[in-house]
């Protein structure tokens, strides 16, 4: 690093420290700590210069020529003495794939930065992938990462009193766990009289899915046709299916649940299966890392977050790490939201909640960002649960614009090159088709460019979806009228959520309003373990685990609604009659996975028990996934999670029993238990309350063994001091300072000091309702 001795004088674009068109340096409003706190001014020169000097170092690494470094610790103890903003660069960990590259993109923000008259600090915070956590023990610290991540950046903000931040979003619980933070601290200093706390997001680029090598795909070919000669073609029309994804981690995951089946039958040798998983794993990712193609969290996180308006839209869909000059646009619009109220992170937020969730529903989201939106609301200091977000996505239909595809050249990557190529503008265009379809977004929200949306979509070059003519992503004549995820509810727990708008009409048709026999298992590990056996149908049929009258009734029921011929199964015995349900897809399996809720068990996703039930042609057909866990997409029947209560805590699925009847009503947003013994004589009619209360003593069994599995996880981040999914999963400490009314507006105004805080949007949403 350069002493203060040898480098020039200049501290600025125009070298005194003005910003270009400014007469006056840009200074931030309020207290200044670094004015009176000498240390602070000793300290912190060192480590602004040494972020300087490694930016400088990097990017002329990379070739580009730039003028030689203006800075000085004299110039950079005069910009914290003077109040110029400082921004807090927040990266993630080099151990997740969405932030391989970080450091380029860290030395273009902090050079952008300090061009533009502010300090730049950086600093990174641990990002967990689920894909690598998926059914490990990791997978327990997965969302209790998020609020440990939201903790730390509050912690770093206020120790070393940064304004603002330029976030490199990634993927899993980092993005909504930033926003969560940002908002939390933007209120926090809004009540002590401050400025408000502004940021950019700037979402990693997307990652290429990885090609299956062509020697490999004819292996791949090869055990298929051995599979059919071995008397299995539902091995290779399962492996068929798998092939036609693009190869991603999640991919994988389905392979492993073919190949294992395919050992057990004899079809593949143990030491074959390793070596496709080799091939397979290594061909995966691309070197330059990123954010997984797929519409699962990490690229939800991408879009609700752009809906939120804090993405800018420069760098909000890349199929490569932002240049220079992408992240020259960023700051040049973040450096004129210092000082501005209504660019604050908690007034951005709130004054887009609408839009946010319109985005997230239209784009297909991922079940898990309502858990995460609802949590930031939350963390911003307002009331808000499952049940508000569920009255805004429903207060006005919204429709399907997003035609996403992992086997027909539509995934995110897809988008994002025909975001590159200037066809179309991202969200822009996923916004100006909502409008131009109805839906009540609010264009005078401000958004991070310090501009509202209805200016941002004021210039339409580019921004209709027909600029796609090839294989388009948005659309902007919608699939279908509706879209998102919907919350349920029922005799038997509060609420949960199912993402109903991923399946096909045919398939919904094939589900709603059938009755469903609970197939229980105690936890992840045993449910995937039994999913995983190719005998499973053959064991429940054998082992009677359903009452016979109750299969018959079931069967009478379901092939009505299917327009099949009841009679048919009449003269059938019991195990002739479930392998005619199989083939005719009358047998439905509620595949309850209990113990998996945030108490229990940090709340785990419950993606491999899905993939396991999506790669089993015979199983998809007929299973409903149901748990306190949480999910990210959807399986081919339907994927319940997020219940409440959940086990832990002494809810119903606790109780519930392989044999017990549900009745799947997804259209009516209802999952109700049956009564089994008027269901027996051919009445369909709700349980009564007693039918689970009689189960104290399983229940207390069951309670023992979630206890003691709740031990294999570290004690401190055991989720027992949070609110349960409903509420966002946030610590309680934070839903109880939550005490501002999400859905009055004027109380919203007073708190945040400004006339008009969110009050647009509220009269959209309730005007709607």
């Amino acid at each position: 690093m350069a002493s203060d001795t040898n480098r020039p004088g200049a501290t600025g674009p125009d070298g005194n420290g003005h910003l270009p068109g400014r007469s006056v340096p840009l200074r931030m409003v309020g207290e200044n700590p670094y004015s009176y706190n000498v240390q602070g001014k000793a300290n912190e020169p060192i480590t602004i210069a040494g972020i300087l000097d490694r930016a400088y170092r990097e990017v002329t690494h990379d070739g580009e020529t730039r003028r030689q470094p203006d800075w000085t610790l004299g110039a950079i103890y005069d910009r914290l003495n003077d109040n110029a903003p400082r921004i807090a660069i927040i990266g993630g960990s080099p151990d997740h794939p969405a932030h391989v590259v970080d450091q380029g993109t860290i030395a273009r923000a902090a050079l952008a930065i300090w061009d533009r008259g502010g300090v730049p600090f950086s600093f990174s915070v641990p990002v967990l992938c689920d894909g690598t956590a998926q059914s490990t023990p990791g997978m327990s610290y997965s969302l209790q990462s998020r609020n440990a991540i939201a903790e730390m950046v509050v912690n770093q903000m206020e120790a070393h009193g940064y304004h603002g931040a330029f976030v490199i979003q990634s993927c899993d619980k980092m993005p909504l766990a930033v926003v969560a933070a940002l908002a939390h601290l933007d209120t926090l200093r809004r009540l002590r009289g401050e400025a408000p706390v502004f940021a950019a997001f700037a979402p990693a680029h997307v990652l290429k899915g990885g090609e299956i090598p062509a020697d490999v795909r004819e292996e791949l070919a090869q055990l298929a046709r051995d599979a059919v000669a071995a008397g299995h073609p539902e091995i290779a029309e399962d492996l068929e299916d798998t092939m036609a994804y693009i190869l991603q981690c999640s991919s994988n995951t389905a392979f492993q649940g073919v190949f294992i089946r395919a050992v057990e039958l004899g079809i593949l040798s143990v030491d074959r299966h390793a070596h496709f998983e080799r091939a397979l794993a290594i061909n995966t990712c691309d070197s330059k890392g990123g954010i997984c193609a797929f519409n699962g969290t990490g690229n939800s996180s991408r879009n609700m977050v752009a809906g939120m308006g804090l993405v800018h839209p420069a760098v909000e869909l890349l199929t490569d790490p932002p240049t220079t000059a992408q992240v020259d646009r960023v700051v040049v619009d973040l450096m004129t939201l210092p000082n501005r109220p209504e660019c604050g992170v908690s007034r951005i937020l709130l004054d887009n909640v609408g839009n946010a969730i319109r985005v997230h529903s239209a784009s297909g989201g991922s079940t898990n960002l309502l858990m995460h939106f609802v949590g930031a609301v939350i963390y911003s200091g307002h009331r808000f649960s499952i049940w508000d977000l569920d009255r805004i996505h429903h207060a006005h239909a919204i429709p399907d614009i997003f035609n996403y595809s992992l086997t027909q050249g539509r995934d995110i990557f897809a988008l994002a090159k025909q975001c590159c190529s200037g066809e179309i503008r991202g969200m822009e265009t996923l916004v100006y088709e909502l409008v131009r379809n109805g839906a009540p977004m609010d264009l005078d929200a401000m958004t991070v460019t310090g501009t509202t949306w209805r200016q941002r979509l004021a210039d339409e070059t580019n921004l209709s979806a027909d600029g796609v003519a090839d294989n388009p992503v948005i659309l902007s004549t919608p699939r279908r009228t509706i879209s998102g995820v919907d919350v349920l509810t029922g005799n038997w727990f509060d609420s949960a959520v199912v993402k109903i708008s991923g399946m096909p009409e045919a398939q919904v048709d094939h589900f709603d309003e059938q009755i469903a026999l609970v197939v229980r298992y105690e936890n992840e590990e045993e449910a995937n373990n039994a999913l995983l056996d190719v005998h499973l149908l053959h064991h429940l049929r054998d082992e009677a685990a359903f009452d016979a009258a109750l299969l018959g009734r079931i069967w009478r029921h379901n092939a009505g609604l299917l327009g099949l011929d009841v009679s048919a199964g009449d003269i059938l015995a019991p195990p002739a009659l479930f392998d005619h349900m199989v083939t005719t897809g009358t047998l439905k399996l509620a595949i309850v996975v209990s113990a998996q809720g945030p108490a229990a068990y940090g709340m785990p996703e419950m993606f491999t028990p899905m993939q396991h039930i999506n790669a089993n042609r015979a199983l998809r057909k007929l299973a409903t996934l149901i748990s306190d866990g949480r999910y990210s997409g959807v399986s081919y029947g339907a994927a319940v999670g997020h219940i409440t209560p959940e086990a832990a805590l002494g809810g119903g699925i606790l109780r519930l029993e392989t044999g017990d009847p549900i009745h799947l009503r997804f259209r009516a947003r209802r999952l109700d238990l049956l009564d089994p013994v008027a269901l027996a004589r051919g009445t369909v009619v709700l349980a009564p309350d007693t039918l689970l209360a009689g189960r104290d003593d399983v229940a207390a069994e069951r309670m023992a063994q979630i206890r003691r599995r709740a031990r294999f996880v570290a004690a401190s981040n055991r989720m027992t001091t949070c609110t349960d999914a409903a509420q966002g999963v946030v610590p309680i400490a934070v839903a109880e300072d939550a005490e501002i009314d999400f859905w009055d507006a004027a109380t919203v105004a007073g708190v945040n000091d400004a006339a008009t805080v969110a009050a647009g949007q509220r009269e959209v949403m309730l005007s709607a309702d």
